[in-house]
């Protein structure tokens, strides 16, 4: 969650249904050590089980540790076409068919002409020798690299990342 900790520490007495004695416990602990951002991840926690699920709870973390840590993204292959939407909900999206992923698509056509993950095969090219692009969390850096079927998480997705925050998903169909 994304909040300020003075915000967050009076959010968790007013939203969530914990007892007093744990509230004043998580706040206690996050003040110890605020970097952890524990009073942030309680909350998160408190309000997306009530309103949403465990699962969905799970799935946010997950997600979470994926685009924003290095978690894997083998948790892709435990979801169905709808909740992978829904987790990369926000993130450009695009489509290439996945009977020219089976024959193998340059990494610059991929990146540049067949999706718009960059505007040109140029600044395509500077960004894969400078290893400012990763297909499924690794690290790409040669332009004459071929983009397969091989690489599809689930079968079905590429998620390709341009510098460190920018993700794309890839479907193909």
């Amino acid at each position: 969650m994304n909040t300020s900790d003075d915000d967050a520490k009076n959010w968790i007495k007013i939203f969530t249904l914990k007892p007093q004695e744990e509230i004043e416990s998580i706040i206690a602990e996050h003040d110890a050590a605020p970097h952890l951002r524990l009073v942030q991840k309680a909350l998160a926690k408190d309000i997306t089980i009530r309103t949403h699920s465990e699962e969905a709870y799970e799935t946010a973390i997950k997600t979470s540790e994926f685009l924003f840590g290095n978690g894997s993204l083998e948790f892709l292959n435990n979801l169905d076409h709808d909740a992978v939407l829904e987790v990369f909900e926000g993130i450009p999206q695009f489509q290439v068919a996945k009977a020219d992923l089976a024959a193998g698509i340059n990494i610059l056509d991929l990146l540049a002409v067949q999706t718009q993950v960059f505007p040109s095969k140029g600044e395509a090219r500077k960004m894969l020798q400078g290893g400012g692009v990763s297909i499924n969390r690794e690290k790409a850096t040669d332009i004459e690299d071929s983009i397969t079927d091989n690489h599809l998480v689930n079968n079905k997705y590429i998620v390709a990342q341009r510098g460190k925050k920018n993700y794309y998903l890839i479907i193909a169909d």
